[in-house]
Parts: structure tokens; sequence; C-alpha cells
């Protein structure tokens, strides 16, 4: 925080376009995935444009991650943040039977995890503990500061989930990556077939709660939306199953939409199809 904000998003916006040549494991995930999805509609210097553009928006994200550590207001937020929706959450939130925050990982996942207490709705998140233990209990502390209650995956932390919106809070739900330690189904997702967990589906079925999709977008002068869209309804019949699935396929649609609006700040070299039916 010694230095200028722009002078360091300007650098390492460039070193990011250095390592997007240096760092091929990464590049190649980047373009793989990226061909996949939109191989038929970009040609091969299009999907590379976008693919380095990957690296330049999660390098001035993370750099901005370490500037506004020490931000914890929703008004000193506010100088960088526009909220774009509130109507939608505050809606559901009243309704006082939990809200499921559905968030993508765009650019700012980290930073549309801790909106919801930053404008101050109660709000709990699941989170993997990361193996660097150092790290990980750093950004549980970032999380807690702004107001987060962490809780740590373990075998009964579905009951916690549950309880969590009994008590009418927001529970942030990120269902937008790969994980065979969850239970879930094969989905479509960019058109292909990808393993989806189906918790935002049978949480919502068990405890009534709301789904409500957000997510943040970096701006082009470096500022950033915070953007919170319409209530999800579940579509309900008799067989529970058959609803979780087909629940679960609309949320999948949900992200793949929220991802097209700025495609270049999701994730790319995340290895999202990676498990199938044999592994």
């Amino acid at each position: 925080r010694l230095f200028p904000r722009k002078l360091l998003l300007a650098w390492h916006g460039f070193v990011a376009k250095i390592f997007f040549h240096l760092l091929r494991h990464s590049r190649k995930n980047i373009l793989k995935h990226l061909t996949m999805a939109f191989g038929k509609e970009k040609s091969p210097q299009e999907l590379y444009t976008m693919g380095k553009e990957v690296f330049v928006y999660l390098s001035k994200t993370f750099t901005d991650y370490g500037i506004f550590s020490n931000l914890t207001t929703r008004e000193e937020f506010s100088k960088y943040f526009k909220i774009e929706g509130e109507e939608h959450l505050k809606k559901a939130y009243e309704k006082g039977k939990g809200v499921i925050c559905l968030i993508p990982h765009t650019a700012g996942w980290e930073f549309s995890a801790i909106m919801p207490p930053v404008m101050g709705y109660e709000t709990s998140a699941l989170s993997r503990e990361i193996k660097n233990k150092a790290l990980n209990k750093l950004i549980i502390k970032m999380r807690e500061k702004r107001g987060m209650k962490n809780i740590s995956r373990h075998h009964n932390c579905y009951d916690c989930l549950t309880e969590v919106l009994r008590k009418g809070e927001c529970l942030i739900f990120m269902m937008d990556q790969d994980s065979k330690r969850i239970k879930g189904e094969f989905l479509k997702f960019f058109g292909m077939n990808a393993y989806t967990p189906v918790g935002c589906a049978k949480l919502a079925m068990d405890t009534g709660a709301s789904i409500v999709p957000m997510a943040t977008f970096r701006n082009e002068d470096d500022t950033y939306t915070f953007k919170i869209y319409e209530e999800v309804p579940l579509v309900l019949t008799d067989n529970k199953e058959e609803d979780i699935r087909y629940n679960t396929q609309i949320h999948n649609d949900i992200m793949e939409n929220i991802i097209k609006e700025k495609v270049s700040q999701w994730v790319w070299m995340h290895k999202r199809w990676d498990t199938t039916p044999e592994k």
C-alpha cells in the first residue's frame, strides 16, 4: 500500500502478460478450455487474446486483494465498488429463511464472498482448507475481519449449513468448479458434461432458503461492479432426486450465462471438465 495503486496495477498487468507466455502449463490449460467452450465461434488469435486477459484480470485482482486488505466497511469499499441489484438480496433476506448466495469464480470471487457481510447481511461460508497453513489462516482472518463466519469442511458440515440457513443468514455457495469430494451429477456446462455439486438445490429444498446469484466484475477503469441477480425459483415435483438434477442444471446454466458476460474474467486454467464417469 506504499505504492500508487495505478502504478502497481499497470506493472502487474504487464508482468501478467509476460508470465502468460512463460507458464506453458497454465497457458495450455486456459487455451484448451477456452477452445472447448468457444472454439466454434472464436478464432485461435481471439482465444489467445482472451487467455492472456485471464492472467491480466487475475493479476490485477490479486493485487487489489493486498491493496484493499485494510478495507472493512461498506463506505470504504464504495470508493471502488458499485453495487447493482441489492433489492434482490434484500427481498430474499427479509423472508427469514436464509439466502444461498450462488457465486461463480470470476476474477473477483473473493470480493463476491465478502460483499454480503460488508453490506450488513449475516453471512457464513464453507471453505476448503488450503495446503499452505499460513495462507489459509490469512484468508480466513481477512474474511472474518469483514464480518464473515467461516465454516471448515468436515464430516457433518451439511448440518452446519442447514443451521445457518434456518437462522435466516446468507450462505456463500460456489459450484462452478470440479470436486470429486462433493456429491454431484454430470450435467451440462458450456455444452459439455461437467461433474457438478448438487448441494445448492438440496439445501434450498431442505430449508426453504432463497437462491440469489451474484458476481463481481472488474471494470475497464479498474473499479468493480458487484452484481446481484434476481432470485432463482425452485422447480418442484414429487420426484426429489430428479428435482435436484433439474434445478442444479438450471444453476449451471445461470453460472454459464454470468461467466459469458465477462468471459476473460473466469478462471479458465481450472480443470472444470476433469472428472469423468471413468475417473
